[in-house]
């Protein structure tokens, strides 16, 4: 064998030895849970503790907000403000997110809403508006079907009923191949921020200047960075396992309580006419269109989200009863 090929044989098997290496480490990795965030706490559940953040009039109705994949509770800054006023906000960061748990295992939507019924039970949270963003909409839906004195009116920001409305681009589908994925996990660990900020092009509508969505302009790059692989690739797997079950649609019209649907009309990631053609399906659901807004319009227009759901976590009160005439 000529002496070039066993040099190039060498420096191949050595690539591949330290791909399957990288691979075992990414994936065995596990962070513990912490306090990311000014003014959040820390609340254990069966499945693992999550970071919360209580705030608003505690006497108000409670407003839960879901965020969304590879995401943390700062995708709502600029709405909660909107919403704390006669509202008592509760935002969470689901296992694998933010400070919350990153476990090696547990990633399942019904997992994610055991987790968050009980820490909503631990801190006396009921009969609550649960918005959930993108994934944190399917979320909502398993917390709805688990646990309906906790979540008694869902809002879908973003999330499709099913896969089949997602366009997702190559890039994302590598991902998620075995050995590929950690390999780029890695790499974007190590890469420019304005590399791994471009991944996120599609969580707005085109145009839109992600900076000026977030207090601090590298948000969605640190949120990505503070997931292990194994959270970023067991929570879509799993994500798509629900929703293959059982359309998000047909869950909600199962559970017979109110759902509004929001999308942003700008949506690079779903079809949002055809999706929310789908939710208007469930019996009595509301659905809003945003315009100029993308995947996120918590994040794109608060100002134009707000509105809605505090229309829909307080409706309008009941008519006063008419007063019988007394018969002289």
């Amino acid at each position: 064998m000529p002496r070039w090929l066993k040099i190039t044989l060498g420096v191949v098997v050595a690539l591949v030895a330290l791909l399957l290496l990288n691979a075992l480490v990414v994936s065995n990795a596990t962070k513990d849970a912490y306090v990311r965030d000014d003014g959040a706490q820390l609340v254990d559940t069966s499945n693992g503790t999550l970071q919360v953040l209580d705030q608003g009039d505690r006497q108000g109705s409670p407003i839960v907000l879901i965020h969304c994949y590879t995401c943390s509770m700062h995708w709502w800054d600029d709405l909660a403000p909107l919403l704390e006023r006669d509202h008592r906000v509760i935002r969470v960061d689901l296992l694998g997110h933010g400070g919350s748990d990153k476990p090696g295992a547990g990633y399942s939507v019904d997992d994610q809403a055991s987790a968050l019924a009980e820490a909503l039970a631990k801190l006396g949270v009921v009969d609550a508006t649960v918005v959930g963003h993108s994934l944190g909409g399917s979320v909502a839906t398993a917390l709805a079907e688990q646990s309906p004195q906790l979540a008694s009116r869902v809002v879908i920001i973003d999330q499709a009923p099913e896969d089949g409305f997602e366009h997702e681009s190559l890039a994302q589908h590598l991902s998620y191949w075995p050995i590929v994925g950690q390999a780029m996990d890695r790499l974007m660990r190590v890469a420019p921020t304005s590399l791994v900020r471009n991944q996120y092009d599609q969580a707005f509508a085109p145009g839109y200047n992600m900076s000026s969505g977030f207090d601090n302009p590298d948000q969605p790059v640190d949120d990505l960075r503070a997931m292990t692989y194994t959270a970023f690739n067991d929570t879509v797997d799993q994500e798509k396992d629900f929703v293959d079950d059982q359309p998000l649609d047909e869950r909600l019209a199962a559970t017979h309580l109110p759902v509004m649907v929001i999308f942003g009309a700008e949506d690079q990631i779903y079809d949002p006419q055809d999706a929310i053609a789908r939710y208007q399906r469930v019996p009595g659901a509301q659905t809003h269109l945003i315009p100029g807004a993308g995947h996120s319009p918590n994040v794109e227009k608060p100002n134009e989200v707000a509105p809605l759901v505090l229309s829909f976590a307080t409706p309008p009160a009941p008519a006063p009863a008419k007063r019988k005439r007394s018969r002289k």
